[in-house]
């Protein structure tokens, strides 16, 4: 059996921080909703609903990696990745949903007057979240630039939303403790807000990937680089880079030694793709033209 690919080994990683993150979600939802009931605190209550809804992008991101690692067939040569990048607008859509709804939620109790009381019980949950999804989020997140998966980074962003949306239950304990009536409701609305954004950018990362975008500037600089360095290519021009999923596809055209043999330059080739995928963090696909140095190719 082969060593595992760039492929599978970002896959395992991704469902280890997801499987994680999933076993973070059930006891703090369980923990919030319960404590946030028993001292009528809305935004406490809106904040663990918000981790119970993180449950659905962990499953939304086994399910995307599962799909885009599968292999290429007839169908999809170019393999599956997509999904994977579907998979993260899944996720940045139940992020708006959940934020446009705690938006909702504390306006309504705001025209309506409500108003909560101050509970040292919401202190100490919001601080445990705040402590754990932090941790989680810079997890996730440093999974995910390893694997360039774009899924992952955006549940990376729902962990951060969830400390973010706890860090607005603080607040709000504070101003409530400062005589302020509505605390509560207005930092669930601030949370709503800041949850709300982080699910736009999040699409508009994947829409970028989606109509074609190129790759990071700095992964196409580490190309321009490899491509450099060999010094049996004279010249090069037309490099072109995209994402499917985590894999990179390039091609580029380079110019050789004209009296070189079909072999020698196939050669050049095949050196290069090595390469790059062995300097290259992410799968890369690659392809080649060959062109003869001479005055008519040159750019």
């Amino acid at each position: 059996m082969g060593a595992p690919s760039k492929n599978d080994i970002a896959a395992g990683q991704i469902r280890s921080v997801t499987y994680l993150g999933m076993g973070v979600n059930i006891a703090l939802s369980a923990l919030k909703v319960l404590i946030g009931l028993s001292v009528a605190s809305l935004a406490l209550v809106a904040d663990g609903i918000h981790s119970l809804s993180d449950l659905v992008t962990d499953i939304a991101v086994l399910l995307g990696a599962h799909l885009a690692a599968r292999k290429p067939d007839r169908t999809h040569p170019y393999g599956h990745g997509r999904m994977e990048t579907f998979s993260a607008v899944v996720v940045a859509l139940i992020l708006i949903t959940v934020g446009c709804a705690m938006i909702y939620y504390a306006t309504m109790a705001i025209a309506r007057n409500e108003c909560s009381m101050p509970h040292w019980a919401m202190l100490g949950v919001a601080l445990v979240s705040i402590i754990s999804k932090e941790t989680l989020y810079q997890t996730t997140k440093r999974t995910a630039v390893r694997s360039h998966s774009t899924a992952l980074y955006a549940n990376a962003w729902h962990h951060r939303s969830d400390a973010l949306s706890s860090v607005a239950v603080l607040i709000g304990y504070v101003l409530l403790r400062l005589g302020f009536a509505h605390g509560d409701q207005l930092a669930a609305l601030v949370v709503g807000l800041m949850i709300v954004l982080a699910g736009v950018k999040v699409i508009g990362d994947a829409l970028r990937e989606l109509t074609e975008g190129a790759v990071d500037p700095k992964t196409v600089d580490r190309i321009k680089e490899v491509i450099n360095a060999d010094e049996e290519i004279r010249q090069w021009h037309r490099l072109r880079t995209r994402s499917v999923g985590r894999e990179v596809l390039l091609d580029v055209h380079i110019l050789v030694d004209p009296a070189l043999n079909v072999a020698a330059a196939h050669e050049i080739s095949e050196r290069l793709e090595r390469t790059l995928d062995a300097e290259i963090s992410r799968p890369v696909n690659i392809i080649v033209h060959i062109e003869p140095d001479l005055p008519a190719f040159r750019k």
